[in-house]
């Protein structure tokens, strides 16, 4: 895979760029990782997703970046889908999961399948291929399933599994206890079918992953290599997850790309850094370039803005972060409303506050008043007559202003400021 646009890895080799970028936890080994990876062959990896929603979130992002930057590289990509385990579920912590319909689940399948497709190639000499873990799972009995999988597994090793153990009192079926095999399975299928040498996840995916080395060599292949990334957590600690709450998506239908825009942009001083050294494609030098002219210059944000902007394209595209990026400025009165796609616009209206009105538009004090800028009519009088009442970033002076339906922008919206930060959007329905 070639890819002009993107930089090589970092200054020195594959192995020292990801271990500089935090990006390898636990291995196998590191020398034999860093014979695999910077060897001079092409090595074969896989990497999987269960389809467990309808989108991937933001949760995803490490693995989905960390198959492209092996692939950048010069490394051919397996991304598993699982269209088998994502019927079952890895275990958690706290409960049993709900166990969706094998028809929703093929759906899903589908979905994250055209989800993963922007972010590698798929052509060229280590093009990128696709599988399902339902297309050998699916085949097999039960009784062959045990015999010829479940037979290498000591019972005692599976119990000793942190996630299993913090179960035991609450119980756990055997449905999820055997989660670990059907994951193993999966890394001994793709060696013996793809020639997959390299298997890496999540953190929390340790004692899975572990398990199929280990499963690879006791049916007499192999050697096989392992290593996990760390969980991308918030600055309070929770990890990125449909299950921690305010899910970010990948599916723009889903998380607009102004409001995943929005999310990077908003990230803490204190873990923008981290997130660069995780996902952006840009080179050590330049990573430290950035760290240096953002400590220079804090307010302006640069680490965050370039942080949005790398991963808003990279997840949307060119043409959305576009517009995503003008309507960050619009709104605060540094560029065009009348340029925004009526899609961008209402997304950002939404993620700022956008009330929907019927019927005859209200006064400018009236419509402060409705969308929750000021408590009350006197006050919107009163910032008004002190210069601060935008109404599509255009100021208002007379406390008794009204709009009219040629002020609506794409003939239904109107943003409404006021002072320098604070805005809403009024949407007019029928």
């Amino acid at each position: 895979m070639t890819d002009s646009s993107l930089p090589p890895p970092g200054r020195d080799s594959l192995t020292d760029d990801l271990l500089w970028r935090g990006l390898i936890q636990d291995s196998t080994g590191l020398d034999e990782l860093r014979e695999l990876l910077d060897g001079g062959s092409a090595a074969t990896y896989y990497v999987g997703f269960d389809p467990t929603a309808p989108s991937l979130h933001v949760g995803h992002l490490m693995q989905v970046t960390m198959a492209r930057r092996l692939q950048l590289a010069g490394h051919r990509p397996l991304l598993l889908v699982g269209g088998a385990t994502g019927q079952i579920g890895d275990p958690k912590e706290t409960a049993e999961r709900t166990l969706n319909p094998p028809e929703v689940i093929a759906g899903w399948v589908e979905v994250i399948r055209d989800q993963l497709a922007p972010f590698v190639s798929y052509t060229g000499e280590n093009a990128a291929q696709l599988v399902n873990n339902l297309d050998w799972t699916g085949e097999m009995s039960v009784v062959e399933f045990l015999r010829d999988v479940g037979k290498h597994f000591p019972v005692n090793k599976m119990l000793a599994r942190e996630v299993v153990r913090a179960r035991l009192e609450t119980g756990i079926s055997f449905t999820e206890f055997s989660y670990q095999l059907l994951q193993a399975n999966d890394f001994f299928e793709l060696h013996r079918r793809h020639g997959c040498q390299l298997q890496f996840g999540g953190s929390d995916q340790w004692g899975n992953i572990t398990a199929g080395v280990d499963y690879v060599r006791r049916r007499g292949a192999g050697p096989v290599q392992a290593f996990t990334t760390p969980l991308v957590t918030k600055s309070d600690g929770t990890k990125f997850g449909k299950t921690e709450g305010g899910a970010v998506w990948l599916d723009p239908t889903m998380t607009s790309p102004y409001a995943f825009y929005q999310f990077w942009l908003n990230v803490e001083d204190r873990e923008v850094d981290r997130y660069l050294r995780y996902f952006s494609f840009r080179t050590r030098d330049e990573l430290e370039e950035l760290a240096k002219e953002t400590a220079e210059r804090p307010a302006a944000r640069l680490a965050q803005r370039a942080l949005a902007e790398e991963l808003t394209t990279l997840v949307h595209g060119p043409d959305e972060t576009r517009q995503a990026v003008a309507a960050s400025q619009a709104l605060f009165g540094r560029g065009s409303l009348d340029d925004l796609a009526p899609e961008t616009l209402r997304a950002a209206l939404a993620e700022a506050g956008l009330v929907r009105l019927t019927g005859e538009l209200p006064d400018v004090a009236g419509l402060l008043r409705d969308s929750g800028l000021v408590s009350g009519l006197k006050e919107a009088r009163r910032v008004i007559a002190e210069g601060g009442a935008y109404v599509n970033n255009n100021r208002v002076t007379e406390v008794d202003a009204e709009v009219s339906p040629a002020d609506l922008l794409h003939g239904r919206y109107l943003v409404l400021r006021r002072g320098k930060r604070s805005f809403a959007g009024v949407e007019l329905g029928e």
